[in-house]
């Protein structure tokens, strides 16, 4: 098993943002505004683009998928210093 990164969370911020960005499934304002590590995975969190009412919308299953999408790639390449 190789050994990971250690990075700090904003730099491990930026990288995630960039590549929300350059993703096909990006959406206008999607955004990862904090990174927590848990059991050696990478938890991104950020807007999930709730209704009035506090209730999932379409776009909040995107957003999910895609902090789940930077958890796979991310957490076997880095860890949080």
């Amino acid at each position: 098993m190789s050994e990971k990164t250690p990075i700090s969370a904003e730099e491990l911020l930026t990288i995630a943002n960039q590549m929300i960005k350059d993703h096909d499934a990006y959406l206008d304002g999607m955004l990862a505004s904090s990174v927590d590590e848990k059991a050696g995975v990478m938890v991104f969190k950020g807007e999930y683009f709730l209704d009035e009412n506090g209730l999932p919308t379409p776009k909040t299953t995107a957003v999910f998928n895609m902090f789940k999408y930077l958890a796979h790639q991310l957490s076997k390449q880095y860890t949080l210093q």
